[in-house]
């Protein structure tokens, strides 16, 4: 997965996915199958591990508005310093820049991700105006997107602009922007 995260698809030969698995470029293709089917399998592997935490943690217990600025937040802090090394940025977001429409299969893959995270997003902003600490005049899928278009926007304004609190200051107006807390 991270032979493509850090240099996409069209760029990722079969000597960085040699060396990035630890297997033969022959043994590659006859365990996997061909780059595209790879790819796919990074994509799922992506969805599995960091698309099903960004949904745990939306749906985590807890205040809604927290657990919203938690998953920014912690977006913005891994994209500016990725753990051990690891790739920067979303996996799912690159893939969509650098392959979006081009494949339908992908293309699946992807809705799947971003359809995920959405899903908890307004399930999470739902419970924020039960609860009273998001404003009730606004519908909830409208408003979730608005937050996913947020922080989808962070994970790519991060590579260029690399100051935290500003970054965070995005996040907050976000959520401000969700309505009044019922008591902050």
């Amino acid at each position: 997965m991270d032979a493509f995260w850090r240099r996409g698809y069209r760029a990722t030969s079969t000597r960085d996915l040699s060396e990035s698995t630890g297997i033969g470029p022959s043994s590659l293709y006859n365990t996997f199958g061909d780059k595209r089917q790879l790819y796919l399998r990074a994509l799922r592997q992506y969805f599995d591990t960091r698309t099903a935490a960004q949904t745990a943690a939306l749906r985590a217990a807890g205040s809604p508005r927290a657990r919203i600025r938690e998953l920014m937040a912690d977006a913005v802090d891994l994209d500016l310093a990725p753990a051990g090394g690891g790739p920067a940025g979303c996996f799912s977001i690159n893939a969509l820049i650098g392959m979006g429409h081009s494949d339908p299969d992908i293309d699946a893959e992807l809705a799947r991700h971003f359809g995920a995270v959405e899903e908890a997003l307004h399930e999470t902003v739902a419970e924020g105006q039960a609860v009273g600490e998001f404003a009730r005049d606004g519908y909830p899928v409208v408003l979730a997107r608005r937050v996913m278009s947020t922080y989808y926007g962070l994970r790519v304004l991060v590579r260029i602009h690399r100051e935290r609190e500003a970054l965070l200051d995005v996040v907050d107006s976000a959520l401000d922007a969700l309505g009044p807390a019922a008591a902050r």
